[in-house]
């Protein structure tokens, strides 16, 4: 479970600075490294289910990592 969760929170980072980096450059890293293709697509679509278990990890667990 912890590798799980080391692989979420990477991706939440990389979302992370992504939107800081359309926000404040109008630059998408993603796009830029696939492409229009359908592995950006999958890319935006991991990184939004990364972001919803990291919430669902805080509100659930208190933001703990649970290691079982």
């Amino acid at each position: 479970m912890r590798n799980l969760y080391m692989v979420f929170l990477i991706l939440t980072i990389v979302g992370g600075i992504n939107w800081g980096l359309i926000g404040l450059f109008n630059f998408d890293l993603v796009v830029t490294l696939f492409g229009t293709t359908i592995l950006t697509k999958l890319v935006h679509i991991l990184i939004g289910v990364s972001a919803g278990y990291m919430l669902y990890d805080t509100l659930i667990h208190k933001g703990t990592v649970v290691t079982s």
